[in-house]
């Protein structure tokens, strides 16, 4: 009977286990693969369009802080949201002495925890339309829905909305993004 007890209870913690990793699929980003058992620096190094933001999160020393435990929620601007800046804005915050600025910037596309798409819907919906999100900056995100896409709404009043979500990391998940959030 012992036995019969604990090939049940092994066969019981594998189907779980294959549960919860079916609920985290693998995501086509920028030509490559997103694997949920790696984190957000591992995978955003190999997304083609990713290229700027992984080079501004290496120049703002940032790369430890998003390899860490987390979770965190990360909202990531692709090249051509960085490309749609005003001419030689890149070039500017990425030296030296723009550090802190840039900085800012980035972590202002940081929510702490993991945030997937159902449950930003689902704080949209109750909270009659916008869901308001505090960022590591220390600044809020307006979330809400047009049509069928997330948007969000940064301290400016500048729109991005949401071009792929749900592509989880190990220490968190990121939503790509079509414009970089300006605090």
């Amino acid at each position: 009977m012992k036995t019969f007890k604990l090939i049940f209870s092994v066969i019981t913690l594998l189907a779980i286990s294959q549960v919860s990793f079916a609920q985290e699929k693998t995501v086509m980003v920028g030509g490559a693969a997103m694997y949920p058992s790696k984190n957000i620096i591992e995978n955003a190094v190999n997304s083609k369009d990713h290229t700027t933001l992984v080079a501004a999160v290496k120049a703002a020393g940032l790369v430890e802080t998003l390899s860490g435990a987390g979770p965190f929620t990360v909202f990531a601007p692709t090249n051509k949201a960085f490309d749609k800046l005003p001419k030689g804005t890149v070039e500017t915050l990425v030296k030296p002495e723009s550090k802190d600025m840039l900085t800012g910037i980035l972590t202002y596309h940081v929510v702490p925890g993991k945030v997937s798409a159902a449950d930003l819907m689902k704080m949209i919906k109750d909270n009659g339309g916008k869901a308001t999100l505090k960022t590591v900056a220390g600044g809020n995100l307006t979330a809400m829905m047009k049509g069928k896409n997330v948007v969000l709404m940064d301290a400016k009043g500048g729109t991005s909305t949401v071009t792929i979500a749900d592509v989880n990391q190990s220490n968190g998940v990121i939503h790509v993004i079509d414009t970089v959030l300006m605090p």
